[in-house]
């Protein structure tokens, strides 16, 4: 018996070990085939979320330099810091951006692999300026929207919803210029941390204020106006799901909220469908709501219920 202190005992692997390596090695190879891959490629056949992690991660460092940057950076050496942290995320997002082409063999006649990975780098690079713009406007949204925060700073270090929306939009850029994998990874990684779920494909204007942000989903083809303000666990969601003969899913077609700017949504409420929410609106918590309302309108669970008047 070990004594405390002592390393745990290992457990000894299986006498048929190799058996199970056989076994798994079959099964991967007849996804492979199922799936008109080479069962014999060599190489890694997709992107990696530990990679995107860490180029996030760098990307978040050189858009805030001076709060989400190492501890002991001075503001004398804050271009070199930016442009060495950035040569550095963007190579990573090459090789990346590689995979997914490779993975779903899909880059435009008369471009060679490297050079559109390259261009499409570039892009999300030159995108990174306007990137920095909204997120000040999204952090101003939350320091003015709530009385509990102290400061700007204390949003950016500490608030989800900052980091779900820092997320959505270097998402959203890659998600714009034909990096559609990537864009739902780096999405992902913040689902993962914060519980805000915000499909890249979404569009999002300018001061977007997610406040506590647990449970919010938002759909891939949402338009959210400025100034927006939703509370946690808020669905902008599909109502339906069109199928086609064959009876597979219709991929892409318009099938979630658009919410005109200066609208706030409370808490639980669940808003479906291709309906719009008229500019300065207000939607209570826990409300229903599958119809559209015009601007100005104020929505509670009994006016939710309400049919909306015939055209």
């Amino acid at each position: 018996m070990s004594q405390a202190g002592d390393p745990a005992p290992r457990v000894p692997a299986p006498r048929d070990l190799d058996r199970v390596v056989d076994e798994l090695r079959a099964a991967r190879r007849r996804w492979r085939e199922s799936q008109q891959r080479d069962p014999d490629a060599g190489a890694r056949e997709l992107p990696s979320r530990d990679a995107l992690k860490r180029a996030v991660a760098l990307l978040r460092g050189a858009l805030f330099p001076m709060r989400l940057g190492p501890a002991d950076l001075r503001q004398e050496s804050e271009d070199y810091y930016v442009g060495h942290t950035l040569d550095t995320a963007l190579a990573i997002l090459f090789g990346q951006v590689r995979l997914e082409y490779l993975h779903a063999r899909r880059f435009p006649p008369g471009h060679d692999l490297d050079t559109r990975a390259a261009s499409l780098v570039r892009d999300f690079a030159h995108a990174l300026p306007r990137i920095r713009e909204l997120l000040d406007t999204d952090a101003l949204a939350a320091y003015h929207g709530d009385p509990a925060a102290h400061s700007v700073d204390e949003v950016l270090l500490c608030y989800p919803g900052m980091l779900a929306i820092t997320h959505h939009r270097l998402a959203h850029a890659l998600y714009a210029l034909d990096a559609p994998l990537l864009a739902r990874i780096v999405a992902e990684l913040a689902h993962t941390e914060t519980g805000i779920d915000i499909h890249p494909g979404a569009h999002i204007g300018e001061s977007f204020f997610i406040d506590h942000g647990t449970g919010v989903v938002i759909g891939e083809t949402t338009v959210i106006g400025r100034n927006v303000r939703l509370y946690q666990t808020v669905t902008l969601g599909a109502k339906h799901f069109p199928a086609d003969a064959a009876g597979s899913l219709k991929k892409g077609l318009p099938r979630h909220p658009i919410v005109e700017d200066d609208v706030v949504i409370y808490a639980g409420a669940t808003v479906l469908g291709r309906i719009t929410i008229g500019r300065g609106s207000t939607i209570g918590g826990n409300v229903w709501l599958t119809h559209s309302v015009p601007p100005g309108s104020h929505i509670t669970q009994a006016t939710s219920r309400e049919q909306p008047p015939v055209e």
